[in-house]
């Protein structure tokens, strides 16, 4: 299989992100002793750093691919709000799609690292829906870039942040169809049965027991029933289930395909989703078949799952493990 024309032509694409974005703020340090307060480590601080997250990351992966990411989104009015155009700046992403809101705080998850391992996480965030006025201005804003930009995919990328409502699942889909733009779905709880015939639909084993009340799903046959029956009630083209350390499954409603995990030391599985998803979408945009899509999303997703923190994916080694590995 010539993979280098597969990555060669994510070049030449470009992915409309709708999704709830976020600032990852990391502080840096080492654990040397035990707090005398509290039975908790003490983490010196070495170093911070702001990085793009949440839906942003899968600019941020796309971008890392070679493709033109353009991410639709709302952040606050706050200082974060600024530090993410910023961000976005320094990698080169177009802020063009990006609501401010006075309404709203920009999602932010403060990570403390000690030692290489992820201490403790705390979140700042907004989760209610979006007020009438936001959804308003946020669904003009992303028509008008539709529109105008003609993205090759479309990727809702929700994390139950209030970003993504019914309404505007209902009136982007209706859009993309009629400018013939497949849409690639990574959903959360909220909206899970919102989301009716999806080019591509990508919970993860979590996501699939939740959207669909069902908690035995302890064996390969249960999962592959619960994803037929998914697909029996929302009538997605294509629904990749991913299973971690088991891989990945994917069913066109006719047959199920999967794909193992490949052998890895695993450090942190943050932002994995993200970089799994941002494959997908750029694969089912190109026409590859279901098997390509599932075997390049999975090692991908495999690849950033060694480094600390959430990371896109590097292009040049994911080329040449996939040429090594598939």
């Amino acid at each position: 299989m010539d993979y280098n024309k597969i990555f060669e032509a994510f070049n030449h694409q470009k992915v409309m992100i709708i999704g709830d974005v976020m600032v990852d703020a990391y502080l840096w340090g080492h654990v040397e002793r035990i707090s005398p307060e509290a039975p908790v480590p003490v983490v010196a601080v070495d170093k911070r750093a702001n990085r793009l997250g949440g839906a942003a990351n899968v600019a941020l992966n796309v971008k890392a691919l070679g493709a033109t990411p353009i991410p639709c989104a709302v952040t606050g009015k706050d200082e974060k709000g600024k530090e993410f155009r910023e961000l976005l700046g320094k990698r080169g992403i177009s802020d063009e799609g990006i609501i401010t809101s006075k309404y709203r705080s920009t999602t932010t998850k403060f990570r403390v690292i000690g030692n290489n391992t992820q201490m403790l996480r705390v979140d700042e965030e907004t989760t209610d829906d979006l007020n009438q006025e936001e959804q308003h201005l946020f669904l003009n804003n992303s028509k008008l870039v539709m529109k105008q930009l003609k993205p090759d995919v479309i990727i809702f990328e929700d994390y139950d942040k209030g970003l993504i409502t019914k309404e505007i699942i209902h009136e982007i889909t209706s859009l993309a169809k009629v400018m013939s733009i497949p849409v690639v779905t990574d959903p959360k709880r909220n909206n899970f049965s919102t989301y009716k015939h999806m080019s591509l639909f990508k919970p993860n084993l979590k996501e699939l027991r939740e959207g669909l009340g069902l908690n035995d799903l302890d064996t390969f046959d249960k999962i592959e029933k619960a994803i037929f029956k998914l697909q029996d009630m929302q009538g997605h083209d294509l629904i990749m289930v991913t299973l971690s350390d088991h891989g990945v499954m994917i069913s066109d409603g006719y047959e199920i395909i999967r794909v193992p995990a490949h052998y890895r030391s695993i450090t942190d599985v943050s932002g994995a989703g993200d970089t799994v998803v941002s494959v997908a979408a750029l694969c089912l945009a190109q026409g590859q078949d279901k098997k390509m899509i599932a075997s390049l999303s999975n090692l991908a997703g495999g690849i950033v799952c060694e480094h600390v923190g959430v990371v896109p994916v590097n292009k040049e080694n994911f080329l040449s493990e996939a040429n090594r590995l598939l």
